[in-house]
């Protein structure tokens, strides 16, 4: 039976759209200033961070849909098996000195996908989207965030290294 899930992680960060859009040039590059690659798979993509492009981290593998440099990343999910949908990182301006980092996740889970999302992947992925977050926060800020990994995750990383 299929599961539908939404998940989404946002955060402020005080810093004009275009600073964090310097760091978003950067997405999927081996200069990355988002993507948290010093604790996690880098993100990659064969012909870089162009619609159509396929890639992913680790064993997650998606297609790049759309990608617009002023603030919107789509990926389509290949795999794992049982992942139907998409997820998107978006970059919006919420004030003068102020910007929304958003990272949305809309699929449907089948079988094996839904018990791998549930177990594990979601709670991994959860973890890493924080990390990604402090990441771009960190750019701006002498007092570096950490947002600290729940028992479960250091418990898969340690099984899954």
């Amino acid at each position: 039976m299929p599961v539908t899930v939404r998940n989404i992680h946002e955060r402020i960060v005080d810093q004009p759209k275009s600073k964090i859009l310097e760091l978003f040039s950067t997405l999927a590059t081996s200069n990355d200033a988002i993507w948290p690659m010093e604790k996690w798979p880098a993100m990659q993509f064969k012909n870089g961070l162009v619609s159509g492009s396929v890639g992913g981290h680790g064993p997650i593998r998606y297609e790049v849909q759309q990608y617009d440099p002023s603030g919107m990343a789509q990926f389509k999910f290949l795999k794992p098996e049982g992942f139907e949908g998409i997820h998107r990182l978006e970059i919006i301006e919420t004030g003068h000195q102020q910007t929304q980092l958003v990272h949305t996740i809309e699929m449907r889970t089948e079988g094996l996908g839904t018990l791998a999302w549930f177990l594990a992947i979601r709670s991994l992925h959860d973890a890493l989207i924080e990390d990604a977050f402090d990441k771009v926060e960190n750019h701006f800020t002498p007092n570096k965030k950490r947002t600290n990994w729940s028992v479960w995750v250091r418990v898969l990383r340690w099984v899954l290294r």
